[in-house]
């Protein structure tokens, strides 16, 4: 019945959220629209949808993205500079996942994560 789940994040410059999904191994998905962006990544999309007066602190937007190579994936993301989160760096949670964090330019947290 269900078969699939996108997140919808807000973005202040879609031009610069995609940019930095595309440094993460995320690609443009659909058409382009001025106020919406709809990225791509192993059969997992992300939509983001334009809000303008957007102030990042105050962004409470979050995903939690499931990974079957946790290592790999957050090896790539530091050849390509993508800014990890300072305190989500990679490591083991005492609740059985290995994770880390990345946030977005507009401050959206993606927290990629694989069971151990």
């Amino acid at each position: 019945m269900l078969t699939a789940l996108h997140p919808k994040l807000p973005m202040r410059q879609p031009s610069v959220t995609r940019q930095f999904y595309e440094s993460m191994g995320f690609h443009l998905w659909g058409n382009v629209y001025p106020e919406y962006l709809m990225m791509e990544r192993d059969g997992l999309q992300i939509h983001f949808f334009l809000h303008n007066t957007l102030n990042p602190i105050e962004n409470d937007g979050q995903v939690y993205v499931r990974t079957n190579q946790i290592e790999t994936l957050y090896n790539a993301f530091l050849e390509n500079r993508v800014p990890i989160h300072p305190q989500g760096m990679l490591e083991t949670k005492p609740w059985g996942q290995r994770e880390f964090s990345v946030l977005d330019p507009d401050h959206n947290l993606l927290t990629f994560g694989q069971q151990v």
